[in-house]
């Protein structure tokens, strides 16, 4: 990949555009609200398939999260964004995608002191494809059941936003599955 300053769209409170700022710049102390997704995909059983955040990543690495996050570019539908990453970091692509509302959130990373301020389109989806990572972006992945997730989320790190888009996303995700336990 070139070396290229990656840009994100900043927001303000209500998610209007109003500008871009490098990726990097955003989040350092005290962040710039930017439009951010995440992701909750599902196998056809209804299995949430997680991510560990490769041990290279500059924030939050080699945490669990959701199945796939990033950043829109500027301009870019939130959408479009979520179905390219996905792409990206998993080398699959969703067979169903559906926005699940949004949520904004200002959290802090204690290893790197870099922040997590964004407006977050949250998208629920089904995948059948086999996955094919980036090394780069996931170390691990796994799909997982409510019950191994809760006893995952017991034992092992997870992202700081996690909760969060995880409880904003459950009427999507209940919609998406009813009756899967989620």
């Amino acid at each position: 990949m070139p070396d290229r300053k990656i840009l994100v769209e900043l927001v303000d409170a209500d998610g209007t555009a109003i500008g871009a700022a490098e990726k990097l710049a955003a989040h350092r102390p005290p962040g710039a609200l930017h439009r951010a997704f995440s992701v909750f995909l599902f196998s056809p059983e209804g299995r949430m398939l997680l991510q560990r955040r490769a041990d290279g990543k500059y924030h939050w690495p080699g945490v669990w999260s959701n199945s796939c996050c990033g950043h829109p570019f500027p301009a870019e539908p939130p959408f479009l964004a979520a179905v390219r990453r996905t792409v990206d970091e998993l080398g699959a692509a969703p067979e169903l995608l559906a926005g699940a509302g949004t949520v904004t959130y200002d959290l802090a990373d204690p290893r790197s002191g870099l922040v997590e301020k964004e407006h977050n389109h949250l998208f629920v989806g089904t995948l059948r494809a086999p996955l094919r990572p980036d090394p780069e972006e996931v170390g691990a992945s796994r799909w997982v059941t409510p019950g191994e997730l809760a006893a995952q989320r017991a034992s092992d790190p997870f992202s700081a936003w996690f909760g969060t888009v995880l409880e904003a996303a459950g009427p999507g995700i209940r919609s998406l599955l009813p009756g899967a336990g989620w």
